[in-house]
């Protein structure tokens, strides 16, 4: 009952209309298609803007750096200050997930507290021993005579 006619999912290549032409086709000649040639110029001419940008490259860098050098060393040293804090910190996790030896630290460092305490902080004389010795490391890393007290 069905009279319509059912259209095929094929392309006739025979038909004149489906073939695309290739211009320029001598005999003796290879021919290429149009648009093959267009994207081929494409690709190359992108190919090129990359190579370019590649050689150069190390001279950005430089330049960057040459510019920006404080930010980038300081942020350097953030990053990998960051980076050593946390596998410190990963460290001790791991150490104080051992078994007494958490508490064992932890008495180490009350006693080392308390020998502290007794042994710079309650006489005078020994306070400014502590002070002459902190002016004297504070000298060293700064590089100049610091003359002001500690209090």
């Amino acid at each position: 009952m069905e009279s319509q006619v059912q259209q095929s999912d094929f392309v006739d290549a025979t038909s004149p209309n489906s073939m695309t032409t290739v211009q320029s086709s001598q005999p003796g000649n290879l021919s290429t298609l149009p648009s093959a040639n267009k994207s081929s110029e494409r690709v190359s001419e992108i190919g090129r803007k990359i190579s370019n940008f590649l050689e150069r490259l190390p001279e950005y860098v430089v330049n960057f750096f040459n510019e920006y050098k404080l930010p980038v060393i300081s942020f350097a040293l953030l990053v990998v200050g960051v980076t050593g804090l946390r596998i410190l910190l990963a460290i001790v996790d791991a150490i104080n997930d051992i078994p007494l030896v958490s508490p064992f630290f932890e008495l180490v460092g009350i006693g080392y507290v308390t020998w502290s305490v007794f042994r710079y902080f309650l006489k005078a004389s020994t306070r400014q021993e502590l002070a002459a010795e902190m002016r004297s490391i504070k000298e060293q890393i700064a590089g100049e005579n610091v003359s002001e007290p500690m209090s």
